[in-house]
């Protein structure tokens, strides 16, 4: 175990769910999940669409019961019956924050303090969002970038101490993104504990601790993303199409090469040494008769991770 994982078990858990389950007619979205966050950390749900993330994440904010397992955010129950302090002590964006469009941007903000017995300044919040030149702006006129960070503010108006994230960046232009994944570490400098759900894979190597990426309802791995991707044994990837198709274990034996990925026509070979392997797939594929068509190569990432784990791609459906 790692020096940090070791580290990160003595640390309070801020939020704990175990045996989660949840299921719709004959589809089961959310199967038998356990998981741990720690208090201070941002924590990465990872995952394509249909993984169960965003059901999971509905389940641990108290807004979809479960069918089965137990929930404890900050050490209190959904069940204990005591919800609206338990609300005042978390901050929810959702994946989709539909706000009113005629209303501004001060007038959306000064509501949702409204809504919380104590919590940040209405000026402060709209400060820390950049949001300040557009005050006085419809909701409405917002471009995206802006909206999703008007529907931050709203989740960071009561000044949380959990705050739960949902794709906050799904569709956003570079710049956007940018900007949010500012206020997420201003958050988390403070001592805020973030749970993130995301596809974007250099995202969740930015901003988060520790990762679980999620498949078919299950965690399937876990850790920091630097010990998921050490997890592959590989330091570069290298992808390529040929002419004619390949016998994969002459491939698979090539030297410094740990495992071979296909997807459609292109090959996927994880690698140790690129110096090592990419000249003896050239010899490979020459022995074998075809011929490159296509050849890139890149650093070993959380999206290979997913790849190498069940054989997909993250933002495949």
């Amino acid at each position: 175990m790692s020096t940090q994982t070791s580290t990160a078990t003595a640390r309070a858990v801020a939020l704990r769910c175990s045996g989660l389950v949840k299921r719709f007619a004959d589809v089961t979205a959310v199967n038998g999940l356990d998981l741990e966050v720690f208090a201070g950390e941002c924590f990465g749900l990872l995952g394509p669409n249909g993984a169960g993330k965003t059901t999971t994440v509905e389940i641990l904010e108290g807004l979809t019961p479960s069918d089965e397992g137990t929930v404890e955010l900050l050490g209190r129950h959904w069940t204990s019956g005591d919800n609206r302090a338990l609300r005042e002590r978390i901050g929810v964006q959702l994946q989709e924050t539909q706000l009113a469009e005629k209303v501004t941007v001060e007038e959306t903000v000064r509501l949702f303090r409204s809504f919380y017995r104590r919590g940040h300044n209405v000026e402060e919040v709209i400060h820390t969002v950049a949001l300040e030149e557009k005050r006085n702006a419809r909701v409405g006129k917002l471009s995206g970038g802006q909206k999703q960070r008007l529907a931050v503010a709203c989740a960071l108006v009561s000044d949380p101490e959990l705050l739960f994230l949902d794709e906050p960046t799904t569709g956003l232009d570079p710049q956007a993104r940018l900007s949010l994944w500012d206020i997420v570490e201003k958050f988390r400098a403070g001592g805020g504990t973030i749970l993130l759900t995301t596809h974007y894979m250099e995202e969740a190597a930015r901003l988060c601790d520790r990762v679980a990426i999620m498949d078919h309802g299950k965690m399937i791995a876990l850790g920091t993303p630097a010990e998921l991707i050490a997890s592959l044994g590989a330091d570069q990837i290298i992808e390529f199409s040929v002419t004619r198709e390949l016998a994969d274990d002459p491939v698979k034996r090539l030297p410094a090469v740990s495992h071979l990925h296909k997807r459609g026509d292109v090959y996927a070979l994880t690698v140790s040494e690129i110096g090592v392997a990419l000249p003896a797939l050239l010899a490979e594929i020459e022995r074998q008769q075809s011929e490159l068509v296509t050849l890139t190569t890149h650093q070993a990432t959380l999206e290979d991770v997913f790849v190498s784990l069940t054989g997909r791609m993250l933002r495949d459906g």
